[in-house]
């Protein structure tokens, strides 16, 4: 792993991982699709790219979650096949979100980003525990990585690189 690599988030299969097919990476990208997750993978032809992955902040279930936080920036995460050299090429980006009467709409004329991102937040409380002393309790935390890594490890799964791309093409 070169300093790079760590800048941009690039990770590379174990060694001794037989590279699988194109198709068979594609599956497993897709099989990262979960009800429960805060995120879905979808067919990223209409973006210009093979796959795209984006927060859920409309879904019921993760509606809540992101309004706790007050959001204001949406990721996606942008892949593309690289079949030659058996790895996927990704980029992120990141808008400005707005909530209006608690529905989130992108704001117009907003500073947009692309790169790769790493954000951790949390939301923390101050509660009263069982003997009534008041202790910070975290109430909610999300971090870009709950959503990178399941991407990375299914792409290194299955013998390619993920290779984070901050300029140039994806």
């Amino acid at each position: 792993m070169g300093l790079f690599d760590w800048f941009t988030g690039t990770k590379r299969p174990e060694k001794g991982v037989q590279p699988r097919s194109s198709q068979e990476v594609y599956q497993a990208l897709m099989a990262v699709n979960r009800p429960e997750a805060s995120f879905v993978v979808r067919d990223g032809r209409p973006d210009g790219v093979d796959l795209v992955c984006e927060w859920r902040v409309m879904n019921p279930y993760w509606y809540e979650h992101f309004r706790i936080f007050s959001e204001r920036e949406f990721y996606s995460i942008l892949m593309r096949f690289d079949p030659e050299r058996k790895e996927i090429r990704s980029t992120d980006h990141k808008w400005t979100i707005d909530w209006v009467r608690g529905v989130p709409q992108v704001v117009h004329g907003a500073e947009f980003e692309r790169g790769q991102a790493k954000n951790v937040k949390s939301v923390w409380a101050l509660k009263k525990d069982e003997d009534g002393k008041r202790r910070w309790e975290r109430q909610a935390t999300f971090s870009t990585s709950e959503t990178k890594n399941p991407l990375r490890k299914a792409v290194t799964d299955c013998g390619w690189t993920w290779r984070g791309v901050g300029f140039g093409k994806v």
